[in-house]
């Protein structure tokens, strides 16, 4: 059974995913200020970089949006294969539609894409792509025909969707109906190019709250503890939240707080060390930079019972698991590299990777397997949108810069 715990009791909004008894996810909202990652914008370009291959557009943030060129192609310009400049499809002064795909960052303003995508409880609709995509979590092959050959069925103006994984073995129709909802939402969107003014929010993604009920709820292997009767409350009212057959899975308990859950606050402060431990005695330590993250494995203290290499291919197939529910609890992105331990048989490795490929599958942010390189170092991408956890929860020390050292004539 997965936990969605619900937190208010120090001000804000905080949300922990407990996934098989362990914590995999945490979210928080002060409540004062609404996250605008999903949002979609009236915005006007500022300037057009043609050295960068990008703009900087106004959606009335106070910092300009990033604008990649990757991001701003024409839907009739991805399948060419020489590609416009920047210069040639967008124009300063010019009014577009864009979508947050990055929240804004220390003195980095957000990310933003012409190629908007609009979420649903079954389904993400995809009007930049005319593909039927499905999730991977979904294995029977009969299950993703059935919805493939759907998707085909019901769509319009080669606007194509991505079924979630809680769309399998649901209703034609109910699937039907969302893919119009969400079509028409578009529509609307579409529209709004129009009219003015300029910039202007056009489309508000779902308050943190409803977000984590679409994404994360699935009857009936969830149960959701809330400490705050109003949550409760709107959990239980909210009509818009009513299609995910919720009674009798809230359950209120006003004695919950998350910073006096003992299991909650292991994995908390274990995500937030350099460090950490394996069951085996074995151990990783995690790395953040600028550039990347780098991610290390060792022995430690776990000898094995058999040979060296099985010793180094138990601990690595721990670690592997372990890497990635701290990459999703710690929601690191970018360039990951992970030192393994070294590895002579090259079935080992493709054990390893696939073990890691494999643990990989529950995260969201869906991480990639790039390649081993020569070193035996396993390159890996996620996408970065949000704060990590450190971010969010930390602040840099005034003293040290964040380098956790001093000068040894100041200590």
């Amino acid at each position: 059974m997965n936990v969605i715990y619900i937190d208010t009791s120090d001000g804000s909004l905080r949300i922990c995913i407990v996934e098989d008894g362990r914590l995999v996810e945490y979210f928080r909202d002060d409540m004062q200020s609404q996250g605008i990652l999903g949002n979609v914008y009236r915005g006007r370009v500022e300037n057009v970089l043609q050295g960068m291959e990008a703009a900087f557009v106004d959606i009335g943030m106070g910092k300009n949006a990033y604008l990649h060129i990757k991001d701003a192609l024409e839907k009739d310009h991805l399948s060419l294969k020489d590609k416009p400049s920047i210069d040639d499809i967008i124009t300063r002064g010019e009014d577009i539609i864009v979508q947050v795909i990055k929240e804004p960052l220390g003195n980095k303003g957000p990310k933003v894409t012409r190629h908007i995508s609009i979420p649903g409880r079954y389904m993400v609709l995809t009007p930049f792509s005319s593909r039927v995509n499905i999730s991977n979590k979904i294995k029977d092959f009969s299950e993703s025909s059935r919805l493939k050959e759907l998707g085909k069925m019901i769509m319009k103006d080669d606007m194509g969707m991505i079924f979630r994984t809680v769309s399998e073995k649901t209703e034609a129709e109910l699937l039907k109906c969302e893919y119009e909802q969400l079509y028409k939402l578009y529509k609307i969107i579409e529209q709004e190019k129009n009219y003015l003014p300029t910039p202007k929010l056009i489309y508000s993604e779902l308050d943190l709250l409803s977000q984590i009920i679409r994404d994360y709820y699935k009857y009936p292997n969830t149960e959701i503890v809330v400490n705050d009767r109003s949550v409760q409350n709107k959990l239980s009212s909210n009509k818009d939240l009513s299609q995910y057959d919720m009674e009798g899975k809230i359950k209120f308990d006003p004695d919950f707080n998350m910073d006096y859950n003992m299991n909650i606050q292991i994995d908390m402060k274990e995500a937030l060390a350099r460090k950490v431990q394996l069951k085996s005695g074995g151990f990783i330590v995690i790395d953040e930079t600028e550039a990347l993250t780098a991610i290390d494995v060792n022995t430690g203290k776990y000898v094995g019972n058999f040979t060296l290499e099985d010793t180094v291919l138990r601990t690595n197939i721990e670690a592997s698991a372990e890497i990635a529910r701290q990459l999703r609890l710690r929601d690191i992105g970018g360039i990951i590299i992970v030192d393994f331990i070294d590895m002579k048989s090259q079935s080992d490795i493709e054990i390893v990777v696939e073990k890691l490929i494999s643990a990989f599958r529950g995260d969201r942010n869906k991480p990639l397997v790039v390649d081993v390189t020569k070193l035996g170092l396993v390159e890996v991408v996620r996408k970065k949108n949000r704060p990590t956890l450190d971010n969010k929860v930390s602040i840099t020390c005034p003293t040290c810069g964040g380098k956790g050292k001093i000068r040894k004539n100041e200590a």
